[in-house]
């Protein structure tokens, strides 16, 4: 145990704490509710904005619009649905082949290439419709199928930097893509 003290040093340890200059620090000047209310500081509380309520009508006005909003939304993807649906039912009932070309959106190479056979496609003398993932993609594949049976390329499961399809020489595989589609017509 430590020896008590004296009580001669505690004095003199008290009168040479009062001497020192006091810190000052940032938050010295900081007034808080309760050291204001005990000090001359005048301390304004500013009201409680919880408290404060908003009358019905201006929640029903809200909610009438939000209402609104929500019926216009919905018609509007009722039209869009309903041209998908017929831009479908045009497609089924042609006797055009359908190509899908399936491509991963991990990366923009997956994308460019398959838009560069979409338009190779389409701008060729056969008549073809092509789809860009008409389904959601798998994860590092490229792929050029005729809807309904052959496929044209395959590669599934690419891992970076995805050199088997970054090798392949895109106008070679659109040629070989619209003789085979030629022949089979």
């Amino acid at each position: 145990m430590a020896p008590k003290r004296k009580a001669g040093q505690s004095t003199v340890a008290k009168a040479a704490a009062a001497a020192a200059p006091a810190r000052e620090t940032r938050s010295a000047a900081r007034v808080t509710r309760s050291s204001a209310k005990t000090s001359s500081v005048n301390f304004i509380e500013l009201p409680d904005s919880r408290k404060i309520r908003k009358s019905p009508n201006k929640k029903q006005k809200i909610a009438e619009v939000k209402g609104k909003a929500k019926e216009d939304s919905s018609s509007e993807e009722d039209e869009e649905k309903e041209e998908e649906e017929d831009a479908e039912k045009v497609l089924e009932d042609s006797s055009k082949p359908v190509v899908i070309i399936e491509h991963c959106k991990q990366c923009k190479s997956f994308e460019k290439r398959a838009i560069q056979v979409k338009e190779g496609l389409e701008e060729s003398d056969c008549d073809v419709i092509v789809k860009l993932n008409p389904e959601k993609p798998r994860r590092g594949c490229f792929e050029i199928r005729q809807d309904g049976g052959k496929v044209f390329i395959s590669l599934l499961g690419m891992k970076r930097p995805f050199k088997p399809m970054k090798d392949l020489d895109m106008d070679e595989v659109i040629s070989d893509i619209i003789t085979d589609l030629s022949n089979s017509s």
